[in-house]
């Protein structure tokens, strides 16, 4: 495997999963992808686990806030956009037409973060690294492999990135009429944005990588989770399924080619 030693402006670089359960969510996790990992306290004396691919970091699992356990939120995965100034991005998403959520903050020596949506909603971390440069695979089994919106307003949220992170674009016409975009960094395509179905709310997709579809789907299950899309029966590169796991976050899985 070879690790990833920077992104550049504009890619996404990270992906962590807060839940009610951080415990059961490990054991799910590592069923499905043969993750270790590797515990740390948080401040309110709860812990977090950072998840490996051998020695490689590629995920957190992170507690929700109070607010959320009290609230029974559902187990929620987070994407974030690599940003060389988080809080030039910040200020300028307001401008863009869109919101702060949050931040910037700067967590200890780690990076600084913020949280932003697009118009039509889709909360989006932006992470400027310090120590942490996000996550060391992408595109391989384990780790972060895309991230798509799902939006009801896709024209704006194309535009909102565009003019934060200097995307270019490519539109793929669909059969119903509508269109899926890419954004795209250095050439190469990095997230999706798609138009939601009628009354669906902005979201993030993330998708992870496994280089045995139906494997992986299946040992989701046997783990307790459930399929939301099942995988075709002959899965090739390129190839998804969906996945809830048993606190209720919802992650997608790509078939990538094998490291061996």
């Amino acid at each position: 495997m070879t690790a990833r030693s920077r992104y550049s402006h504009g890619e996404p670089c990270w992906a962590d999963l807060q839940t009610r359960d951080v415990a059961g969510a490990k054991e799910f996790y590592a069923a499905v992808f043969g993750w270790s990992f590797t515990d740390l306290p948080t401040p309110d004396g709860r812990f977090y686990a950072q998840a490996f691919i051998g020695e490689d970091l590629v995920a957190v699992v992170a507690p929700q806030n109070r607010s959320q356990e009290a609230a029974a939120t559902p187990g929620q995965w987070n994407i974030y956009f690599a940003a060389t100034d988080a809080e030039e991005v910040a200020e300028d998403a307001v401008h863009a037409g869109g919101k702060l959520e949050f931040g910037p903050e700067h967590v200890a020596d780690t990076g600084v973060l913020a949280f932003i949506a697009p118009p039509g909603g889709g909360t989006t971390g932006i992470w400027q690294a310090g120590t942490h440069l996000g996550s060391h695979l992408y595109n391989q089994a384990g780790a972060l492999a895309w991230a798509e919106l799902s939006t009801p307003e896709p024209q704006a949220a194309v535009a909102f990135f565009q003019q934060l992170f200097g995307h270019e674009v490519t539109e793929y016409p669909q059969d119903d009429g509508g269109s899926y975009s890419t954004l795209m960094v250095n050439g190469g395509e990095v997230a999706g944005v798609v138009p939601a179905e009628a009354g669906e709310e902005a979201a993030w997709q993330i998708y992870f990588g496994v280089t045995d579809l139906r494997k992986a789907a299946h040992a989701a299950v046997a783990a307790g989770g459930t399929l939301l899309v099942e995988p075709e029966e002959h899965p090739e590169e390129g190839s998804l399924a969906t996945i809830q796991d048993p606190q209720g976050g919802v992650l997608s899985l790509i078939q990538t080619p094998s490291s061996n």
